[in-house]
């Protein structure tokens, strides 16, 4: 199984041309994915640089025809002639999907400091290992106390979903939402947290929960302890990030599943974004 994660912008490279195309291509390019985790993704925002006010979620999912597309909308506002324009995350899966949620994420207020709301998208995944818990969310930039905030919900997030992936499902067919599949314990946590590999965010999203819930691990320090993080923001786009690349973009996993990655990289080469794509492969 093969997943990529990507912080596209919108499909805004670095040349300024918003190119969905591009994106798939690239992420193509860099592996053959069987999930695919996307942030930025715009539908009506044709005032972000580059962009028009195309709907990018229906336009992944048409050009990924046999990926179940599942959209996380985070900002939804009012927009010309009755259109909303919605802004947000995005998994495309290979594999057929059990169950998703959105779940916003905290957003405390404020004054006079630039944000907007944030959502975790998660999905449980029919995959060959199982039934998977695979969750993708893009962090604040601008507040520290909102980012730490929505890393405290995230673990919490986790906690309750592998406490009821414990408990068999309650019910029958008959009995409508209430019948629902069993929720994925095993986990992969992915997207643009905008914090530092050393920071006390991370540290803190990779702490102990509690004596029973697998804790996440950083899948890259899980391979390669000892070597240097490959960089993903600012390889390219000198404009927006001038100071020296560095690296915003995480895959975690969930303890139990660790002993499953078998790979993890980003790739060099892309300039289809002010990030570079990840991926992890698990066997």
């Amino acid at each position: 199984m093969k997943l990529v994660t990507w912080n596209i912008q919108w499909g805004r490279g670095v040349d300024g041309r918003v190119d969905l195309d591009r994106i798939i291509d690239h992420a193509r390019r860099f592996a053959d994915f069987d999930v695919l985790c996307l942030q930025e993704v715009s539908d009506g925002f044709a005032d972000l640089a580059g962009n028009d006010d195309t709907d990018q979620f229906a336009g992944f999912a048409s050009r990924l025809p046999g990926f179940v597309p599942i959209a996380g909308i985070a900002t939804d506002l009012p927009g010309e002639a009755g259109k909303r324009r919605r802004f947000g995350n995005m998994i495309l899966s290979r594999y057929p999907v059990l169950q998703t949620f959105s779940h916003l994420l905290p957003w405390p207020p404020q004054a006079g400091v630039k944000s907007m709301q944030r959502v975790a998208l998660e999905a449980t995944l029919d995959t060959p290992l199982g039934a998977l818990r695979v969750t993708t969310t893009h962090l604040e930039y601008y507040s520290p106390q909102q980012r730490r905030a929505q890393v405290e919900r995230l673990r919490l997030l986790h906690h309750e979903a592998w406490m009821q992936s414990q408990n068999d499902p309650v019910g029958s067919a008959s009995d409508g939402p209430f019948h629902v599949p069993k929720r994925g314990g095993p986990a992969i946590l992915t997207g643009d947290f905008n914090f530092l590999p050393d920071s006390s965010d991370k540290a803190l999203l990779t702490a102990n929960i509690d004596g029973e819930t697998p804790a996440y691990r950083d899948a890259w320090e899980l391979l390669h302890p000892a070597a240097e993080r490959p960089p993903t923001v600012g390889l390219y786009d000198k404009v927006q990030w001038p100071q020296d690349p560095f690296t915003f973009d995480f895959i975690f996993v969930s303890s139990d599943l660790a002993p499953r990655v078998t790979a993890v990289r980003a790739d060099p080469h892309s300039d289809a974004s002010d990030h570079q794509p990840m991926m992890i492969e698990l066997e």
